[in-house]
This record gives structure tokens, sequence and C-alpha cells, in this order.
């Protein structure tokens, strides 16, 4: 895997190859003795955590233990329709137009009635899939390598993630995350979500973490990105192989193939990674 840069002269160009990925047994941050951060904020769900593969999973067997399942046409048209559905209740509740029971009823309710199933305990159903959301444990690749590697390089380590309480601190404890983090802030618990900055803002903070020396990493461009970048704190996006993208919006902003991050607001970085791994030739 390498590091891409987007020639944002040349927005139909493909991603240009910037810094390569180093071995495990030396990063950026010896080569140029010492790195420029030292406390490192991990969103979780799509960037450590495969969401995409576990939401899934745990959809499917949440409607199988229901024998919901058979009654739908078509699991896989359906879990579209939940995705979307999911997407965009997701995006309403981030900026407080609808509240967590509207989100965790709504978007089991509309997608399955969709396919005709009705009068059902959407709640239940909710729970259910929550509980089975927490017992999946697929994680992108390298992930244990890399953070394995950046504790014992000293970095401190957080999570930011979006989600409920009742399932992200699970997800890290079956997944064999838990000891790599000091602290997890669940923006259930904080009373704000990415990208609002009080999240940002409260997790340095509460970290002693200076936010020149601080860095969000991330898979979502509007939670992630945008929202460290409001709160001037650089940032890392996550690529996962180009299939999470980068917004037309920074086309206008010009970058050399020499380069591996831009300066959408200086002084402020924005990085960009294909896979996780390549964590260590920024850090």
């Amino acid at each position: 895997m390498k590091t891409l840069v987007y020639d944002t002269a040349n927005p139909n160009a493909p991603p240009l190859e910037g810094l390569g990925r180093l071995p495990f047994g030396g990063g950026r941050g010896e080569a140029f003795g010492g790195g420029r951060y030292t406390h490192l904020f991990f969103d979780l769900d799509n960037t450590l955590w495969d969401f995409s593969v576990n939401s899934r999973e745990a959809l499917k067997q949440t409607l199988e233990k229901l024998d919901l399942i058979g009654q739908l046409k078509s699991f896989e048209e359906y879990f579209i329709l939940y995705e979307q559905i999911n997407e965009s209740l997701w995006s309403d509740y981030r900026t407080k137009k609808i509240t967590k029971k509207t989100l965790i009823t709504g978007r089991f309710s509309r997608s399955l009635e969709a396919f005709h199933v009705t009068n059902q305990d959407w709640e239940g159903i909710n729970r259910l899939y929550l509980e089975n959301m927490a017992l999946q444990t697929r994680l992108f690749p390298d992930t244990i390598e890399t953070l394995s590697y950046l504790k014992a390089k000293g970095y401190q380590m957080h999570i930011i993630t979006n989600g409920f309480r009742e399932v992200q601190n699970a997800k890290l404890r079956n997944c064999g995350l838990t000891g790599f983090f000091g602290k997890v802030f669940i923006s259930e618990e904080i009373k704000n979500t990415k990208p609002h900055r009080e999240i940002f803002e409260h997790a340095l903070k509460s970290t002693n973490a200076p936010k020149k020396r601080s860095i969000m990493i991330g898979d979502s461009w509007e939670t992630d990105i945008e929202g460290a970048l409001a709160f001037g704190m650089d940032q890392v996006m996550f690529l996962n192989d180009g299939q999470n993208k980068v917004p037309d919006s920074i086309n206008s902003i010009k970058i050399t193939s020499c380069t591996s991050h831009l300066e959408i607001k200086h002084p402020i970085k924005t990085w960009f990674i294909n896979g996780i791994a390549d964590l260590v030739t920024i850090l």
C-alpha cells in the first residue's frame, strides 16, 4: 500500500503516489528526529472497525433470529435501502433535527415497512441489532500491528466516535482494542457529535493534549476531517483504497506530487492515507 496524494490542480487525474509505506521498524518520526504529533485521536467505525462488513452481518443475524429475513424478497436489496435510510437519519441526528429514538426506530420501521414487514417492536429490533453489532470483530488490515507499533513508540491514543454508549465500548473490548486507548469519547455521552467543535474541544481538554501536537484520524470527510479542520486540528483522511471519497470542494487547492498533505486552512494539515499502516509514514 502507498500513501496517496490527490493532484487537485487536475481533478480528473488519478491519485499520485506520495511517501511509500515504511516497515514497522521505522516511520517518518524516526527519520526526521521525532514526529510532530504526540496525541492521536482515532475514529472507530470504518476507520479501525470495519463497520460496513460488521453491520451487514449483524443485521442479517438480527433478522434471522427474529424470523423476519424470510419475509424479505432480497436481503441484499433490503440492506441497500437500510443503509440509505440509516445514513439519512444519522445526518439528521448529527444536526440535532431528530432524537435518538427517532433514529433507532425509524431506520427499522421505514426500511422494513418498504418490504411489507409491519407491526414490529422497532426498539426491540434495534436492541438486538446493537447486541449483534458488538459481537462482530472484523478490523481493517494491519490495525492491530499499527496500533501496537504506535503504542510502543509512546503515542497517546484515544477514540472520538459518533455512536451509542451501549455498543461502542463493547466493540472495542470484543475486538481487543481497549488496551491501546487511554480514553474513549462517545458522542452520546458528550452530548455533541462530530463535526461539532465541542466534542473535539472536550477530548483535547480531557487528555491535556496540545492542539498543535494532536491529530484526528478518520474515514468521513464531513465528520472527522471538516470537524477537526474547523476546530484547528490536523487530520488524516483514511481513503480505504479509494472507497472513502474526497469531495470536489478541495479541487481548487493545488498540491504537488512531492507532498503528502494539503493545507486547506493554513497552517493546518490534511493528510491522506490509503491504509491504516500508512500512518507510520506521517507520524
